[in-house]
């Protein structure tokens, strides 16, 4: 007990770890935020014209389809047209039709939209007796928000890595790991010992995320809390690896960056562009992680049946990881 109250009090001295258990959440706040945000206004045309080249009507027009802004000179016009952080359609009269000023460096959609709009305007008195249905404008990061909270979700889940290998490569620097060789502790009270703190707080960490992204009915949510501490034990697990297989600081930061990256990378380019059945995604399983982000899109979209195929796969990687560092701590031990 002594010995978990020992690391408890060590996270309060390593802000990189209590960054690293807050970033989740955070993430996860900005995530149910811009939920909420209306992006439309993204994907809306803007319009510029010149005070001395337009016709009232003609602006009228424009406003069915964009934001129109007047300008007082054509200099000005051309101006804000060719300011780079703009994507601004400069439009003036030419006889009775219009014609289009662009820079250049517009998106395609912004140069197509000019390209047409000549003919639009030519057109304007039969396009005025057509029937317009305005259906209701989709949510743009829908079809993405339960990939970016599963992947906030991973990240959390994963962190206690980094809080256990941080722990182990200090004790090694200030030569704690070598009274810990001979303290009457066997190898597994030293893996709870060094395994608690990472798995406490990462599963704290994905619990506060799911609570903040996802609501979920109780039986999904007991679902998720089995997933959050399997693959929160393993994550801590990873620590323990890392910690053991590093010899300073910089090579356990050079260790800790590539576990993160393959445990966020591999379940994402699994999810996208493997698959499923094939010989691949079943090699992208021997990742932990590609398991748990398996099942949490599942438990997101309101199934049960491959985040119960996710479980069984994290258990697995629970024992084995498990007793091979247990099998290497007590051939370490008798070495020793």
């Amino acid at each position: 007990m002594k010995g978990l109250i020992y690391q408890l009090k060590s996270v309060r001295k390593d802000k990189f770890c209590i960054m690293s258990f807050l970033l989740p959440v955070v993430a996860a706040i900005v995530l149910n935020i811009s939920g909420s945000v209306d992006l439309s206004s993204l994907g809306e045309y803007y319009f510029g014209v010149s005070a001395h080249n337009t016709a009232p009507e003609l602006e009228s027009w424009l406003e069915r389809y964009g934001s129109v802004t007047v300008w007082q000179t054509r200099e000005e016009l051309i101006a804000a047209i060719n300011e780079p952080s703009t994507n601004l359609i400069g439009v003036e009269m030419e006889g009775n039709g219009i014609r289009t000023i662009l820079s250049g460096d517009e998106l395609t959609i912004w140069q197509q939209a000019a390209a047409g709009l000549g003919a639009l305007y030519e057109q304007r008195e039969v396009a005025a007796q057509t029937s317009v249905q305005i259906l209701e404008r989709p949510d743009i990061l829908a079809g993405y928000q339960n990939i970016f909270v599963a992947m906030t979700l991973v990240v959390a889940m994963f962190m206690g890595c980094t809080f256990n290998a941080m722990n182990i490569i200090s004790e090694k620097e200030d030569g704690v790991a070598f009274i810990n060789e001979i303290l009457p502790m066997s190898p597994k009270e030293y893996i709870v010992q060094k395994i608690f703190i990472g798995f406490m707080f990462g599963c704290l960490s994905a619990v506060v995320t799911v609570a903040i992204c996802l609501s979920l009915p109780p039986a999904q949510a007991a679902v998720m809390l089995v997933l959050i501490v399997l693959s929160t034990f393993v994550s801590a697990l990873a620590g323990l690896f890392v910690g053991r297989i590093s010899d300073g600081l910089m090579a356990g930061v050079v260790y800790i960056k590539i576990v993160m990256i393959v445990f966020m990378a591999v379940p994402l380019l699994k999810y996208l562009a493997v698959t499923e059945g094939s010989i691949l995604s079943y090699i992208c399983f021997l990742i932990p992680s590609s398991a748990a982000f398996e099942g949490i899109m599942d438990l997101a979209n309101g199934g049960m049946e491959t985040a119960g195929k996710a479980l069984v796969i994290l258990a697995v990687h629970c024992v084995v990881w498990f007793l091979i560092y247990v099998l290497m701590s007590i051939r370490q031990k008798k070495h020793a």
